[in-house]
């Protein structure tokens, strides 16, 4: 789920495609050519280490060689790193080493291409290999255990939204918005505004919130779902059973410093449910919107009780 972005007044956007998604760049109308390449280029290369779906990309090579140390680039050394910190930080319930589920239950190419995926063909193993993941950090080494496959896609679109975000503050631009599909952070503020207005999740007429610093994630099963056989089946997958977490929520919108970190709230509190995600948001020091499956909303932390007027 994405949320949605009018432009405000004396700023410009530019959208590409990458990461399978839609990436979107609100900044002032200073927005230069040589901005709009290098925050391209920035998603592209992001995308050739950790895509899963490219069998040569430095991500695949990783998972090939699972039980033997491999030597990896600092893109996808910091990317494991923070997916093994946010799985420690929610006590497994973001789970990076889901990629045998995903592709067990037919998410084996881009969401783009998967149709009617086949059928089931192998039961449900389960998460948790992320504790036998070995980061030799100096070395720039990282060792797989064996059967071990890493799937990094939410938390590193996430992170290379932080990190375009530091891309452009060097470029010279102060006010800037990066949005790739549910994650969105941003930088200094819009001309004359004292908030971005942000539309939180796929509802037209869902609530408008104010944003001035830091992210918003969002997770849910609206647009990434699929038939597998006779089976309904989504990308969001239950650490505990491997298969597509029940867990009663529709979508979560989660706030924090950064658009990494909010990622791994908002997929952690999604597979958490209803009723347990409030604590695993206080605890992560998160405010956050869950959408039950019924439509009702439950407000967490700080997240505001009020909605702006929504943007012409």
């Amino acid at each position: 789920m994405s949320p949605e972005l009018a432009v405000p007044c004396g700023m410009s956007s530019h959208r590409f495609r990458a990461m399978g998604s839609e990436i979107q760049l609100l900044v002032s109308d200073r927005l230069t050519r040589e901005a709009t390449q290098a925050v391209e280029a920035l998603f592209a290369e992001w995308e050739e280490a950790l895509s899963r779906f490219r069998p040569l990309s430095e991500l695949s090579r990783l998972n090939a060689s699972a039980g033997t140390p491999m030597r990896v680039g600092p893109i996808l050394l910091g990317a494991v790193e923070a997916a093994l910190e946010a799985a420690r930080a929610t006590g497994g319930l973001f789970d990076p080493t889901l990629r045998h589920e995903l592709v067990r239950i037919g998410y084996d190419r881009s969401f783009e291409e998967i149709g009617h995926a086949r059928g089931r063909v192998a039961r449900p193993r389960g998460g948790g290999a992320w504790r036998r993941i070995a980061v030799d950090r100096a070395a720039g080494v990282v060792t797989l255990p064996p059967g071990g496959e890493l799937d990094l896609g939410g938390i590193a679109k996430g992170m290379a939204v932080d990190a375009s975000l530091d891309l452009l503050a060097r470029l010279g631009i102060d006010a800037a918005l990066v949005s790739a599909g549910g994650d969105l952070a941003v930088r200094g503020l819009p001309p004359g505004a004292g908030a971005w207005s942000v539309l939180v999740g796929g509802d037209p007429n869902g609530p408008v919130v104010p944003l001035v610093r830091g992210a918003l994630a969002t997770s849910g099963i609206a647009r990434r779902h699929w038939r597998q056989g006779e089976i309904e089946r989504h990308h969001l997958v239950d650490p505990e059973t491997g298969e597509p977490a029940g867990s009663g929520l529709r979508e979560v919108t989660v706030a924090g410093g950064t658009c990494r970190i909010a990622e791994a709230g908002s997929t952690a509190a999604f597979v958490a449910g209803p009723r347990l995600a409030p604590g695993v948001l206080e605890r992560l020091g998160l405010a956050g919107l869950l959408v039950t499956n019924a439509g009702a909303q439950i407000r967490v932390g700080r997240w505001p009780s009020y909605d702006l007027p929504h943007a012409a």
